[in-house]
């Protein structure tokens, strides 16, 4: 519990580098990385899919945190997984109801990877509840989810101490408005993985800036 895995979203490194930019934050010291998959229905913007995920599971050396932000997650979990990733995460509010959400952290699992599920800042803590035990990872939002470089929303955050009360073992992720000062609050409340975009890419000094948050 004590680790804190730093997980960099790619969504704020330079695309035209992003060989370079994976580079930079494996050499910093980050655990992970983090990659929005965005369908432009689910969320408003659309990003990149599994062509470019199999791009990167070539030239990185860390664990590809995939975040799937899109409808009918269950039909990409193959390919995604396929294509390298290490833990594949889907939202609460992307599938119909509990028994598919089962059957779809069961899918998830058959490829030997990590499932994880997330839920937006308006989705409440206690549905998530009945799923933790089979989860490897709970993904809390603490931004709407779809663009970079939005403001911390504390009230999403304190789900996480409800969550961990229920569950001491699960990976509890936030993401969303994540900087040094935002990381601390997160912590207290039971957060064991932070992922940072524009704070860590943006920063003069790539390798500090993840420090600062471990």
């Amino acid at each position: 519990m004590n680790k804190i895995i730093i997980s960099p979203s790619i969504l704020s490194a330079d695309f035209a580098n992003l060989e370079r930019d994976i580079k930079r934050v494996e050499d910093a010291g980050a655990d992970w990385l983090h990659i929005d998959v965005m369908d432009g229905h689910f969320v408003p913007n659309i990003t990149i899919g599994v062509p470019v995920t199999a791009s990167i599971k070539k030239i990185a050396k860390l664990p590809l945190d995939v975040h799937l932000m899109i409808e009918n997650p269950d039909k990409y979990i193959e390919p995604f997984a396929k294509a390298g990733a290490d833990i594949i995460t889907f939202h609460y509010e992307a599938i119909d109801n509990d028994d598919d959400i089962f059957k779809l952290i069961s899918y998830i699992k058959s490829f030997g990877i990590k499932a994880g599920m997330s839920i937006k800042p308006k989705t409440e803590a206690n549905v998530c509840f009945k799923f933790l035990d089979e989860l490897d990872m709970l993904l809390v939002m603490t931004v709407e989810p779809g663009f970079g470089g939005q403001k911390f929303m504390e009230d999403c955050a304190e789900k996480v101490k409800l969550i961990r009360e229920k569950n001491k073992n699960i990976i509890i992720q936030v993401d969303g408005g994540i900087n040094n000062e935002t990381c601390k609050i997160c912590k207290e409340y039971g957060v064991n993985s932070l992922v940072a975009g524009n704070y860590i890419y943006k920063s003069d000094n790539i390798a500090q800036a993840i420090n600062s948050l471990k």
